[in-house]
């Protein structure tokens, strides 16, 4: 919601206000403009949190790329070894050794990076979730309060009623966001 929008709901809000029939209309629409606000911070942070979780994951399988690579590039080294005449075979016994060594190493950090990696992403999925909840409950705040604000134009009740439907709707979403592990 802009701050014009809020400055324009305040306005009509005021308005009302004079009249003491509409002082709960009114007081609504505060409670409902703090809560698009609350669940506005809580959606960008979320966003942000699956956004870190991304970059994480990446990091992880690029990480888990370069290993590849390097585990490659030394089979391939340790095979030509095998197969061309050297000159001194008790040093190239020795270099085959500390390459065999390093690919059981290798070996071993692919899984655990393939699992890093995975369970980044899981975290990037269930933040997604929540943030896509908190964008609803903003979205079902925004329209109770904007229904709610048609009450003081029109002093029909019933808008208000129907603001109130849409605000605990986003209640309840805003509260699913935190449900989902």
């Amino acid at each position: 919601m802009e701050a014009n929008e809020v400055g324009e709901l305040k306005e009509h809000a005021e308005h009302g206000a004079h009249d003491s029939s509409m002082r709960p209309v009114a007081f609504t629409m505060s409670v409902l403009a703090v809560l698009v606000a609350v669940t506005t911070v809580l959606g960008h942070r979320t966003h942000t949190e699956a956004l870190l979780y991304t970059i994480n994951k990446t990091d992880m399988w690029n990480e888990y790329q370069a290993q590849k690579i390097r585990s490659t590039d030394t089979g391939n080294t340790a095979d030509l070894m095998s197969v061309l005449a050297v000159a001194d075979k008790e040093k190239a016994a020795a270099k085959l050794k500390g390459y065999e060594d390093h690919q059981a190493k290798w070996n071993g950090d692919f899984e655990k990076d393939q699992e890093k990696a995975k369970a980044f992403e899981e975290q990037f999925e269930q933040a997604e979730l929540r943030a896509n909840r908190f964008d609803l409950s903003e979205t079902l705040l925004e329209i109770g309060l904007v229904i709610t604000s048609v009450t003081l134009l029109t002093k029909n009740r019933m808008y208000w009623y129907f603001g109130i439907a849409f605000a605990l709707a986003g209640v309840v979403s805003a509260l699913s966001a935190f449900l989902l592990h």
